[in-house]
């Protein structure tokens, strides 16, 4: 979510200015991340700043892995900061599964 974007059109009364808004130098990027199940969203998790390496090992080490059991399937897409060893690892030492998305 980044708070440098304002829509640039919408719907007026005729002839009235379309009122709108925005944070001028005051731009911020904050991240949502969250493992979404078949009956559920589980593990919010939101922070200030984009996503890096570290930030997502973090996020699947201490949040998303002691959630999971044995058996269960963690499906995501090709980032780069999704396929380091320690993220591999951390997934399969409780016994789940990882796929990946294709690119």
């Amino acid at each position: 979510m980044k708070t440098n974007r304002v829509p640039l059109r919408g719907w007026a009364p005729k002839c009235q200015r379309l009122p709108g808004t925005a944070p001028f130098g005051h731009w911020n990027t904050s991240t949502f991340l969250t493992a979404l199940r078949h009956d559920r969203i589980d593990v919010p998790w939101v922070f200030d700043g984009p996503v890096n390496g570290d930030i997502f090992r973090t996020y699947v080490e201490r949040v998303l892995v002691p959630t999971l059991g044995s058996g269960d399937v963690v499906v995501m897409d090709d980032l780069g900061s999704h396929k380091s060893q320690a993220v591999r690892h951390a997934i399969h030492s409780v016994g789940a599964h990882l796929l990946f998305l294709p690119p």
